[in-house]
C-alpha cells in the first residue's frame, strides 16, 4: 500500500502543496458551472489517481473515505475546482503517508456502530450519510455515501440513513455467529432523538410532517423488536459518524481521525451516561464501569500527526468506578424517564484478559471480506 501511494504522489508532486491540516476545505461539495472542464488527458489522470486513492481507503486510510466519496461522484465531467480539491488530498496524503491503520478489539460479543447523516449539503439538496462500525480499537467498517433521494428534514434523512447502514450491522452479527461469536451488543449510535422513536414506534410516532416516509425505511423496528440490534442516543459533540458526512476542520477533525484510525481508544466517543439515555431504544446490557476505561492514550499534536514516543498510560482505570443503574419507568401519559442512582465501587473493574490471537483471526476475515488481496 505504502509502494502505491508513493507512485501516485509521484504524478503530480509538483502541484501538491506544503502544509495542508485536513483533506479537504468546507467548500468540498459545492460544485461551479463556471469552473471549466478538465482536458482529456488530465480528466483521465483524474479518474485513475480518484480510483486508487478509493482502492486505499477501503484497505488502509478510512480518513479519507469522505472526500473519495464527493471525487467519485466526479469522475465522468471533473473540472477545475475538482482538480484542485484532490491536489489538497494529495497534499494531504504527502504530509501522513507514513501513518498506519490500527485495528483491535476489546471483546468480539461487543459491536458499535455510528450512523448520521447531513441533511441537504449537496447543491441537488441531496443528504449524505456517514458510518462506522468497531470493536473497540479503530474501525473495521466505514462509509460516505450521498443519499439517492430527496429528504424533507434532518429526522428523515436520519431515517434514510439508518435503513442504508442497517445491512451491513446485520451481516456482521450472522458473520460472527457463523464464526462461533454469538454478539451481547449490537449498539448503533445516533444523535437524533425523533429518529429513534420513529425507529422504535413506527409510524406510531409519525406527525403530518413525516406520514409521507415510505415504510420500507422503518424495518429498523422489526429488527429492535427481534433483538438483533438496539438503538442509543448519542451527543452530536462526539458522534464519529459525523466526521464522514461533511469535511470536519480542527481539533474535532483530529479527535475523530485519531479513533478512526485507531490511535485513541473507542471509548473516547462513547455517550457520557454509558447509553443510559432517556431516548434509550431497544434491550442493552452495557456495562458502564467498561465505558470508562481507556486502554492507551496517544498524543495528537495540533496538525493532526500522531508522535511516535508519545504514548501514555491512561490513568481513568486506576480511579474509583461510578456505576450506574438505571431503571425506566412510565407515567400515565406514557412518556418514559431514567431513574438513575449512581454508587461508588473500587474494584468493579474488568479483569478478564481477551483472546487476542481470534480476535485477530476474526477481525482480519471482517476486513479483507469484500476487498482484494493486495497481491491479486
Amino acid at each position: 500500500m505504502q509502494k502505491m501511494l508513493r507512485e501516485t504522489l509521484e504524478m503530480v508532486d509538483d502541484h501538491l502543496e506544503p502544509k495542508v491540516s485536513s483533506p479537504a476545505t468546507k467548500r468540498l461539495y459545492e460544485v461551479s458551472d463556471e469552473s471549466p472542464q478538465l482536458s482529456k488527458e488530465k480528466s483521465e489522470l483524474f479518474h485513475s489517481i480518484v480510483a486508487k486513492l478509493l482502492y486505499m481507503s477501503k484497505r488502509s486510510r478510512p480518513d479519507i473515505e469522505p472526500v473519495i466519496a464527493f471525487l467519485c461522484t466526479r469522475v465522468s465531467r471533473s473540472d477545475e475546482e475538482d482538480w484542485k480539491k484532490l491536489i489538497r488530498l494529495l497534499s494531504f496524503l504527502k504530509r501522513t503517508k507514513n501513518d498506519a491503520r490500527i485495528i483491535g478489539a476489546t471483546s468480539l460479543k461487543r459491536l458499535y456502530s455510528w450512523v448520521d447523516a447531513s441533511y441537504a449539503v449537496h447543491m441537488d439538496m441531496k443528504g449524505q450519510t456517514g458510518s462506522a462500525t468497531s470493536f473497540g480499537r479503530g474501525v473495521i467498517g466505514s462509509k460516505s455515501t450521498k443519499q439517492k433521494i430527496n429528504t424533507k428534514s434532518s429526522t428523515e434523512s436520519e431515517l434514510v440513513g439508518i435503513s442504508e447502514y442497517l445491512p451491513y450491522c446485520i451481516w456482521f452479527l450472522y458473520f460472527l455467529e457463523h464464526q462461533g461469536y454469538k454478539l451481547e451488543e449490537n449498539v448503533v449510535f445516533q444523535d437524533n432523538k425523533s429518529a429513534i422513536l420513529m425507529e422504535k414506534n413506527g409510524r406510531n410516532s409519525c406527525t403530518g410532517n413525516s406520514r409521507h416516509i415510505n415504510i420500507r425505511y422503518f424495518f429498523i423496528k422489526d429488527r429492535i423488536k427481534n433483538k438483533e440490534v438496539s438503538v442509543a442516543y448519542c451527543p452530536t459533540e462526539i458522534m464519529l459518524a459525523d466526521y464522514f458526512t461533511k469535511p470536519l476542520q480542527g481539533s474535532l477533525f483530529n479527535k475523530f481521525r485519531a479513533v478512526i484510525m485507531g490511535y485513541t481508544d473507542i471509548s473516547s466517543v462513547f455517550p457520557p451516561d454509558c447509553l443510559q439515555s432517556e431516548e434509550r431504544v431497544g434491550i442493552n446490557k452495557f456495562d458502564s464501569a467498561y465505558c470508562e476505561k481507556m486502554s492507551e492514550n496517544v498524543k495528537i499534536s495540533k496538525n493532526g500527526d500522531v508522535s511516535k514516543n508519545s504514548k501514555k498510560i491512561s490513568n481513568i482505570g486506576k480511579k474509583k468506578k461510578k456505576v450506574s443503574n438505571c431503571t425506566h419507568v412510565q407515567n400515565s401519559k406514557g412518556k418514559s424517564w431514567s431513574d438513575v442512582v449512581r454508587t461508588e465501587s473500587t474494584n468493579k473493574v474488568e479483569s478478564q484478559e481477551r483472546n487476542k490471537v481470534s480476535s485477530n483471526v476474526v477481525l482480519n476475515k471482517l476486513v479483507r471480506r469484500n476487498v482484494p488481496d493486495e497481491s491479486e
